[in-house]
């Protein structure tokens, strides 16, 4: 998004089944010691870098299948799962 069309704050709903999106972010901003607008924009930026470490070390040569599945279970959460056949699968929420 180019900065002149970048919006002047964001609002994130937590009502309406939405209460556990408020818990995310303070156990976020607890994890990074910031308030809880840098623990979002930080959490957001790690988990790209995160996922796609998770997906080198599961596709490395040197792990037996069933450390592959451990690990891949290990690395699941409650939006992202990876799954592995003959290649590796990541499956976002929402996807399924």
């Amino acid at each position: 998004m180019a900065r002149n069309q970048t919006p002047g704050s964001v609002r994130i709903r937590t009502d309406d089944g939405n209460e556990w999106r408020y818990d995310a972010i303070e156990k976020a901003a607890n994890f990074y010691d910031c308030n809880r607008s840098n623990a979002v924009a930080f959490a957001c930026e790690d988990v790209d870098q995160l996922v796609n470490a998770a997906r080198r070390v599961l596709e490395r040569d040197d792990l037996t299948r069933k450390q592959r599945r451990e690990i891949a279970e290990i690395l699941s959460t409650r939006a992202v799962t990876f799954d592995l056949e003959t290649s590796l699968t990541v499956t976002r929420k929402g996807e399924e």
